[in-house]
């Protein structure tokens, strides 16, 4: 597992994509760079790809420094 410091605390894959997603998930892969700036504060921005249902496959993205988050969802 790929655990990450984000906004000042340590979390895991899993812990990450529930940030993104509101809710609980049910699979997450390891945290990855995203290679793109905050569109808010210009902090680094990491990405997790998990499952939030068993037919749904999302890549969700959250600032490490600010509360931003997004996903990949249309």
């Amino acid at each position: 597992m790929s655990n990450r410091v984000v906004q000042g605390r340590m979390v895991t894959p899993g812990k990450l994509a529930e940030m993104v997603e509101g809710s609980s998930v049910l699979e997450a892969e390891d945290i990855t760079d995203a290679d793109r700036p905050c569109p808010e504060c210009d902090g680094d921005v990491i990405a997790v790809g998990y499952m939030p249902s068993v037919t749904e496959f999302v890549t969700g993205y959250k600032c490490q420094e600010c509360d931003w988050s997004d996903d990949d969802r249309d």
